[in-house]
């Protein structure tokens, strides 16, 4: 029986070029209109992480 998550080679550990390593999850809630919207980004994760971070700065400026 094959192996579900693929073989050996794809289980290997994720390697990354960030100051901060991505580690963790956020899971929240949204509109069915804001998650369309960013599902058509190019890179929707990197989208949120890019939104949120900008908040967190606008706020912590002021």
């Amino acid at each position: 029986m094959p192996n579900p998550k693929g073989s050996p080679e794809n289980l290997k550990n994720f390697t990354t070029d960030r100051e901060e390593p991505l580690t963790t999850t956020i899971s929240f809630r949204a509109t069915e209109k804001m998650k369309q919207e960013v599902k058509t980004q190019d890179d929707p994760a990197e989208f949120c992480r890019e939104a949120i971070q900008k908040a967190l700065d606008e706020k912590k400026g002021k």
